[in-house]
């Protein structure tokens, strides 16, 4: 239940439509992770065509052994001879040795026995591609664990002045492992288990300590790298937003996390992979913390020190007003236009959209549903005739401009064209759709596919602005959900986050409520779908309000959706990129 506020609470779940991502750190400790090292011995190197002939697998936690798995393979074809020669593995050794059949469930039970398990192998993608398959073969789900790869590790952390080449033998050589690799697979197995405690040896001092940051290993960190992890170490391990700045304290870049110091510290290790941000690393001289209450403060702040900033090293969010809109415009006889600002003149609006490109596809969408007009004609009275252009002649416009259309006709396809962008696609929908049914029974999949993109513009649109003019149309909304250290609550007023704060065990909720709300920033009503934040920020609050266990507490006004707006062709839209649900 969530906390009693005061008599005039408003209890009410919200139906979620998406869930919010949370914000993903670097954490989990090598000490804590268990490591399956995997080799198999195989008739070739081909996944499709060769066979396995021999695993070996040891299961390792902390630099101990746990447990181990080997067993030879009848591989049901002729082993060649060069590979009885590396291996030492004859035709007479696998007669007896069971086929894979069964031997790959009982290797995948052994890679899975405990929970986020990593395989660990040298050269990887050679033995998952062998394993991938033979799972395709039996009709086995691959489990997908995370996959550490000893050889593209090696290569970042041991350039070859340091060591000869990178091959297993010689990196088991370098550090002193204590079974000399043999092409077997136990043997090698065992041997990648040093080589692996070796290079985690090679990170700590570089500042990578957790599974995260061994994965996302790619080169060592520049000297300006581990010349500033000392910026990182007085930061709270808190929600916020971090601001790189250099020595005349400009903003450099500007990030989020859940964990303030554990987040910027990724920055200065082996870990960060990123050119652009290794560069950066070289002229930062000081980090500037924001602790946030929660993740979504965290989120929104972000986004509004980004586009107020402009940071050089962020590319994302940095010119939130570089967007388009369609827009019904408000003459004698509307028309659709692709426009880069809203204004207060009643009109309807279709968007945002980040590109001129697919505002286009969504007005093509429209006019390939509704006869109005494109021409830029102007009606001011008093009024004019022209001669009809050449989508007249088609019967692609009713033709007003030669009085051939009045008014009140056109008016009823520049009411469908409203209807369609604030409350009810369908008439988009149904137009497209049964095109694009025709089109492809004539296997005229190109142009069917043009359509598809128009269609799925529009909707996208349609939906992102029914769904932030619901949220703007709200004069005051404040809503809670449980979280780590106690309720996360939030004012919203007008589409845009005015405060936020937790409730903590304890604190009386009645007096909490009413500071929080009597501090809220004061927000008044705007035109459009937003009026006082970017789309981004609309659609953060927007997800966090509709995440399960989310409640309303107070609420003035209405917070609502048309029944048939473009929301509930939601699907449609990941259909058509193929991203539709199994169900």
């Amino acid at each position: 239940m969530p906390p009693d506020y005061s008599d005039r609470v408003v209890r009410q779940s919200v139906t979620p439509s998406g869930v919010q991502t949370s914000i993903g750190d670097l954490g989990t400790p090598l000490s804590e992770v268990t490591f399956v090292v995997v080799d198999l011995e195989t008739t070739g190197t081909s996944a499709s065509r060769s066979r396995i002939t021999e695993v070996g697998a040891v299961r390792v936690r902390d630099g101990e052994i746990l447990d181990e798995y080997t067993t030879l393979v009848d591989p049901d074809t002729l082993i060649p001879a060069e590979v009885t020669l590396l291996t030492g593995i004859t035709q007479s050794m696998v007669a007896t040795a069971p086929r894979i059949e069964k031997v790959l469930p009982e290797l995948l039970a052994f890679l899975t026995e405990e929970p986020d398990s990593v395989l660990v192998a040298h050269n990887a993608p050679f033995d998952t591609g062998f394993l991938k398959a033979a799972c395709e073969r039996e009709a086995l789900e691959w489990p997908a664990p995370p996959v550490v790869d000893t050889l593209r590790l090696a290569r970042a952390l041991l350039p070859v002045p340091k060591v000869r080449n990178h091959r297993l033998g010689t990196l088991a050589a370098y550090y002193g492992a204590s079974v000399t690799p043999d092409h077997r697979a136990l043997d090698d197995a065992r041997a990648t288990v040093d080589v692996l405690g070796g290079l985690i040896s090679e990170l700590v001092p570089l500042g990578a300590t957790s599974l995260e940051e061994l994965r996302a290993v790619s080169k060592p960190p520049t000297k300006a790298q581990r010349a500033r992890r000392h910026l990182a170490e007085d930061l709270p391990d808190r929600p916020g937003v971090y601001v790189f700045t250099d020595s005349r304290g400009h903003s450099l870049y500007v990030g989020k996390s859940n964990n303030l110091r554990r987040r910027v510290a990724s920055y200065f290790t082996a870990a960060e992979s990123r050119r652009r941000i290794r560069e950066m690393a070289g002229l930062v001289e000081a980090v500037t913390p924001i602790v946030c209450a929660t993740d979504l403060e965290a989120s929104v702040r972000e986004l509004r020190i980004i586009a107020e900033r402009k940071p050089p090293f962020n590319r994302r969010s940095r010119n939130p007003e570089n967007v388009r809109w369609v827009k019904l415009t408000t003459d004698a006889y509307p028309r659709l236009a692709v426009v880069r600002s809203v204004k207060d003149d009643g009109a309807p609006y279709l968007g945002p959209y980040r590109s001129a490109r697919e505002a286009d596809e969504a007005r093509e969408a429209l006019l390939h549903a509704l006869p109005l007009r494109q021409c830029t004609h102007t009606f001011a009275p008093p009024e004019r005739t022209v001669l009809r252009c050449v989508l007249a002649q088609l019967g692609r416009c009713g033709a007003p401009c030669d009085g051939t259309q009045g008014r009140d006709e056109y008016g009823v396809h520049a009411e469908e064209a409203r209807t369609a962008m604030t409350a009810d696609p369908a008439v988009v929908v149904d137009a497209l759709t049964a095109r694009i049914g025709e089109l492809s029974a004539e296997l005229r999949y190109e142009e069917a596919a043009s359509l598809r993109d128009r269609l799925v513009a529009f909707l996208r649109g349609a939906r992102r602005s029914q769904r932030l003019t619901a949220l703007a149309s709200v004069p005051h909304m404040v809503a809670s959900r449980p979280g780590e250290r106690g309720w996360e609550t939030i004012v919203v007023r007008h589409g845009r986050l005015a405060s936020c704060a937790v409730l903590t065990p304890g604190t009386d909720p009645a007096a909490f409520l009413s500071s929080l709300t009597a501090t809220a920033e004061r927000v008044p009503p705007g035109p459009g779908p937003v009026p006082n934040a970017t789309a981004e920020e609309g659609e953060l609050i927007l997800d966090w309000l509709t995440t399960p266990g989310t409640h309303l507490i107070e609420i003035e006004g209405e917070w609502t959706c048309p029944l048939r707006s473009a929301e509930a062709h939601d699907r449609m839209t990941h259909w058509a990129h193929g991203r539709a649900s199994a169900q």
